[in-house]
């Protein structure tokens, strides 16, 4: 058995509190290696290390961050392969999809090395006589970023990227069900150039979680996960006077309007919906089709589609379309909200609750599902699934359509498929959803945008990657200068008048 390590002072530190949490091949739903959880004193231990080294790397100049930064992307772009492979083994995605989740956090630190532009500060000569202004901008010293998942490369990128481009330490809480990934890429900054101990990774639980809450080292704290333990981080942070952004659930809805491309919209709904076993919280999982004529179009377009979708391990290769769920729990629970759908009156369309593969009986793997006349009072609807189930609720009217999204507690993504330009614009304008796709299902901005979402889904003043993350892991510091004159009538320097 496997046995895997924290990432301390620049190498792999095997655990001490004798403590430990089995991580899963999902494929198989066997046991493929050891987790240690660390305990309240390693964590702290980690945290006053991450502090000793955090000194002169936030000294050190931006230029030569970035370069760290560029470095970094020639190690991923070399290690691709071997990256991707060991993702998909704990996660149980595709390698395509594997490969998805580490280019989009690499588009993060390509970003970054742009840190000497976006860390500039602003300047006012002769504000008042004699009287200079100026702002620069500064770490904030030692950072935690608690990830989840479903992305254990991107979004660990998204946040220990920027954070360390500002000068900060950075102890990263990866998720327990698949951190190989995470420890990887410490080891890519080490050989990049990043000094031992300016990254930091500890495997734990809510122990290692509520220390790093708790500890008056750490200044600012990121999360993405549940809407539940985003709450309670973000609580948990400012009340111990820290900076904080915790990204929640989601529940994205896709509206499709009566002049929509039908074979485009059931095409994106599929992907969308689907890819990743609907392990994406801007996956599509509720479809809006507006008009009774226009959802017995879309229903018969997706039905087919559906059917035709290959469900299997990474290995397979790239015909299989996704893979399992992430660990035996996150199976029961999305089988369990499908049978409440169904005792809830919801018509189950695509139906594959007895779905099992051939050799991979005890993996976690779901098959795709699909629901019609759902509505907005069914848990189904509610609830964020977490898995491969597309809801359909039909709408009356674009008004209805448009209602349901802004209504529902969650404000994450959102799209509408139309050929109406108008219609596209009042969207766009109305909707109360952080990111909005026109014609474009999963709405994901580029790394130079910013990424989040409103309502409950996000916690915090400040969104993920792009100008927005150079502002969350730094402080702006304004000085206000003046010197007294020592030039005399003619030009002759007076040093007296500098005494």
């Amino acid at each position: 058995m496997h046995e895997l390590t924290h990432f301390i002072d620049g190498k792999m530190t095997p655990g001490t509190s004798g403590r430990f949490s089995d991580v899963f091949n999902p494929a198989t739903g066997e046991v493929q290696s050891k987790l240690p959880m660390a305990s309240a004193d390693e964590t702290t231990n980690v945290i006053n290390r991450a502090a000793e080294a955090q000194g002169n790397w936030g000294a050190t100049n931006p230029q030569k961050r970035g370069r760290v930064m560029m470095a970094m992307v020639g190690l991923m772009n070399r290690d691709m392969d071997k990256l991707a492979e060991a993702l998909s083994r704990e996660h149980g995605k595709t390698l395509p999809d594997a490969k998805g989740d580490l280019q989009r956090g690499l588009e993060v630190i390509e970003y970054c090395i742009g840190a000497p532009q976006m860390l500039k500060g602003e300047f006012t000569d002769s504000a008042g006589p004699g009287i200079d202004m100026y702002s620069m901008r500064q770490p904030l010293g030692v950072v935690a970023a608690i990830m989840p998942f479903n992305f254990p490369a991107m979004m660990p990128l998204w946040h220990v990227g920027p954070a360390l481009a500002c000068g900060n330490a950075v102890i990263l809480k990866p998720s327990e069900r698949d951190p190989s990934v995470p420890l990887m890429l410490a080891e890519l900054f080490v050989e990049a150039g990043l000094p031992e101990g300016v990254f930091q990774v500890v495997n734990g639980d809510k122990e290692a979680v509520d220390t790093l809450l708790d500890s008056e080292i750490i200044q600012g704290v990121s999360f993405v996960g549940s809407t539940p333990i985003a709450q309670y981080i973000y609580s948990r942070a400012c009340a111990n006077g820290k900076r904080a952004q915790c990204f929640g659930g989601a529940k994205n809805h896709l509206i499709v309007m009566p002049d929509a491309d039908m074979d485009q919209a059931a095409d994106a709904l599929v992907g969308a919906g689907f890819g990743a076993a609907g392990e994406r919280c801007m996956a599509v999982s509720v479809a809006v089709p507006v008009g009774e004529e226009t959802a017995d179009r879309l229903i018969d377009a997706l039905v087919p589609r559906i059917e035709k979708l290959k469900v299997g391990p990474y290995t397979d290769g790239d015909d299989v379309d996704f893979g399992p769920v992430v660990t035996r729990e996150a199976k029961e629970r999305i089988l369990g909200l499908i049978n409440k759908g169904v005792e809830q009156g919801a018509e189950l369309v695509v139906d594959n609750r007895d779905f099992s593969l051939q050799g991979y009986e005890n993996g976690f793997f779901v098959g795709p599902h699909l629901f019609d006349r759902v509505t907005p009072d069914m848990d189904i609807y509610r609830t964020e699934i977490f898995g491969p189930v597309l809801s359909t609720v039909r709408a009356g009217s674009y008004e209805e359509a448009l209602g349901l999204a802004m209504n529902h507690e969650y404000g994450n993504g959102t799209a509408i498929f139309t050929r109406d330009g108008d219609a596209a614009r009042d969207f766009a304008s109305r909707i109360n959803i952080g990111m909005v796709g026109i014609n474009v299902p999963i709405p994901v901005p580029l790394a130079y945008h910013t990424f989040g979402g409103w309502k409950k889904s996000m916690f915090g003043d400040l969104n993920q990657h792009g100008p927005d993350s150079f502002k969350f892991y730094s402080r702006t510091k304004t000085v206000t200068s003046r010197w007294p004159s020592g030039i005399k009538e003619g030009g002759e320097f007076n040093f007296k008048a500098m005494d």
